[in-house]
């Protein structure tokens, strides 16, 4: 498994549950994998394809992504293709052949393609797993739900042999379950990994007009000079207009939207991949498919419609795991907007309940990352030190009397009261609600008489974000208790709430030098070390990245599938002088070591005054 890993992905070590992971798959077992974007999910498929004897389908929804996925594999010398409709049908049935006679060992298709092919494909070639990516498309609870995912149950019913794995980066535990009955896998193990992106900024801006956002983001721009970045936006006149106006002021951008024929979108696309402009403006129709690992920034001009979309977009950045940076602009016009197209969309409660989620994130006095992990089921008790909001944090005091009041309410009922009702009942407000139940005679019914029902709204909105308790959507939108919540409940533990604003907010305060890194390294549990640490080479990193852009033109692969800027950040610092050296790089495999150890080591070598070597060199 690790000789496998670092042959061909160059890495010394797994991420955390990838190993586990894998080790499930290749024992046999199904699994439903949920990490982070950029966070590893493929190695979890890719490895076991690697290891296992047979063919390995990967379900795909976008021909961008499975090119994207082959481009990088091929690029690591792993034989594999895309079969889909942007290849005539003789490429198709050359690939169809070279399946059949075990060429292939990963093999990226559509839903609807691979009910096509399955009866060819289960017939002639011995197929060892099927990988479902972007998983959460398959069910109806999902935000991104795609009904040709639905009939991906018949694998199972027709080939119950084969292992099955289901990958996505944003499903709450509604979907979860959904997902793996939909794939009639309801025994699967699940593996959820952090959902964490300690090196994602999270900023918030409130009630900035369009000629405030605009130079915000010029503003933005100047510490993002030559990086790559996203802008997306909600209307198509809105990414026009940021790409025009970026381009007036000398920032390379282009325009992405479903108003632009396909040979324009594909040329706005390929022109950000491959690095020959700095800024895609687009709608939400772009991304899914981009896998690009030096995107340093995203901005979001609009609110998103969830978190689950917020989550997934910003998670485009900082793939590699450098910092990056990420910026939400959120007004009224926003919410109206959106509103309107919840109550038109086909599933109109549960998207105005998650259009109220991502208000209550763009709203909060909190730590931003404490939001987004709660809502992803993941309990976390401290704040990041990496969002605006802790970087120009609110008065506090110690809420734990108030929170165990409402605790307790919503325990004495069962778990069966709304967030409204729990107000009411703390308020000691005779609600029909509070009446048809007899929530009157409750113990804890009026013990918040002495707070506003407006600060008690307040109060639990906060109780939700801070992961003391969770709404359950399935469940009349109940409020449950979570294992967080029991042990404040229960006097284990003690908690803040945030001293809600009336007026004046609280002039924002700068980080100390040093004060960001040390609550990431604190975040990270991680000892910040004394040794000396080597400096990078600046100029030798602008060098190795013109050989990369020159690499990659002349091959037809985006630049960061040569190698990605993590790659060259290390080479820039360590300055390998041999081939060996190269290959000890992280992220280097054997076949790449072969194929442009040589040439970047030669630019690193000329840097620092020393003979190139030639291929006599190496052979000796």
């Amino acid at each position: 498994m690790f000789l496998t890993l670092k042959r061909y992905f160059g890495y010394e070590s797994f991420r955390p549950q990838q190993r586990e992971i894998i080790q499930h798959i290749l024992e046999g077992g199904n699994a439903l994998v949920l990490m982070p974007t950029g966070g590893g999910k493929s190695l979890c498929y890719q490895i076991p394809a690697l290891m296992l004897p047979g063919l390995t389908i990967v379900v795909s929804p976008l021909i961008s992504l499975m090119k994207d996925q082959v481009e990088a594999l091929v690029a690591n010398g792993i034989a594999a293709r895309a079969l889909n409709s942007s290849a005539t049908e003789i490429e198709n049935a050359i690939i169809r052949r070279e399946c059949m006679e075990g060429k292939i060992k990963l093999l990226y298709i559509s839903p609807e393609r691979l009910m096509m092919e399955l009866p060819i494909l289960s017939d002639h070639t011995g197929i060892s797993l099927f990988a479902i990516d972007e998983a959460h498309c398959i069910s109806g609870w999902g935000h991104d739900f795609r009904p040709e995912y639905s009939r991906l149950g018949i694998l199972h019913e027709q080939l119950p042999h084969v292992p099955i794995v289901a990958l996505t980066a944003t499903a709450d535990k509604i979907t979860r379950t959904d997902i793996l009955e939909q794939l009639q896998i309801p025994d699967a193990k699940v593996f959820i990994s952090s959902f964490d992106r300690p090196n994602l900024s999270l900023d918030v801006r409130r009630g900035l007009d369009a000629r405030q956002k605009r130079q915000t983001i010029l503003e933005f721009m100047n510490h993002h000079l030559n990086d790559c970045g996203i802008i997306y936006c909600m209307s198509q006149k809105n990414a026009e207009m940021m790409a025009t106006y970026l381009c007036e002021h000398h920032i390379t951008a282009v325009a992405y939207h479903a108003g632009l024929n396909s040979e324009e979108r594909n040329k706005a696309q390929e022109d950000f991949i491959n690095d020959r402009v700095q800024v895609v403006c687009a709608t939400i129709a772009f991304g899914m498919g981009i896998n690009k690992s030096n995107v340093r920034f995203v901005i979001h001009y609009n609110l998103p419609k969830s978190i689950e979309n917020f989550y997934q977009e910003i998670g485009r950045a900082g793939r590699d795991g450098l910092p990056s940076d990420t910026l939400l602009f959120y007004s009224v016009a926003d919410i109206i907007q959106l509103t309107h197209f919840a109550h038109e969309s086909g599933q109109r409660e549960i998207n105005i309940e998650r259009l109220s989620r991502m208000r209550e994130y763009a709203e909060a006095n909190i730590c931003r990352r404490r939001i987004l992990l709660n809502y992803f089921g993941e309990e976390n008790g401290h704040d990041c030190g990496n969002c605006d909001v802790c970087k120009n944090p609110p008065q506090q005091f110690d809420g734990t009397v108030l929170i165990q009041k409402a605790l307790s309410a919503i325990s004495r009922t069962g778990e069966e009261i709304t967030m409204r009702t729990t107000a009411d009942i703390l308020c000691g407000i005779y609600s029909p609600e509070v009446k048809t139940h007899g929530y009157a005679n409750l113990k804890t019914y009026g013990v918040g008489r002495d707070v506003p029902l407006r600060d008690w709204n307040d109060y639990l909105l906060q109780m939700l974000q801070l992961g003391y308790v969770e709404i359950k959507y399935d469940e009349y939108n109940h409020l449950h208790i979570t294992d967080l919540g029991n042990e404040v409940l229960y006097g284990h533990k003690r908690a803040t709430l945030v001293v809600i604003r009336k007026e004046e907010k609280v002039p924002r305060r700068k980080l100390k030098k040093g004060e960001l890194q040390q609550k990431l390294q604190q975040h990270l549990n991680l000892q910040i070390t004394v040794e000396p640490i080597p400096l990078e080479d600046p100029i030798l990193f602008e060098k190795l990245r013109r050989l990369r852009f020159e690499l990659a033109e002349r091959q037809g692969f985006p630049p960061y599938i040569i190698l990605s800027d993590k790659v060259l950040h290390e080479i820039a610092t360590v300055r390998p002088t041999t081939v060996e050296q190269f290959g000890d790089v992280s992220g280097i495999g054997e076949y790449k070591k072969q194929k442009y150890g040589q040439m970047f080591v030669n630019v690193v070598r000329q840097s620092l005054g020393l003979s190139s070597l030639s291929d006599s060199d190496e052979s000796d």
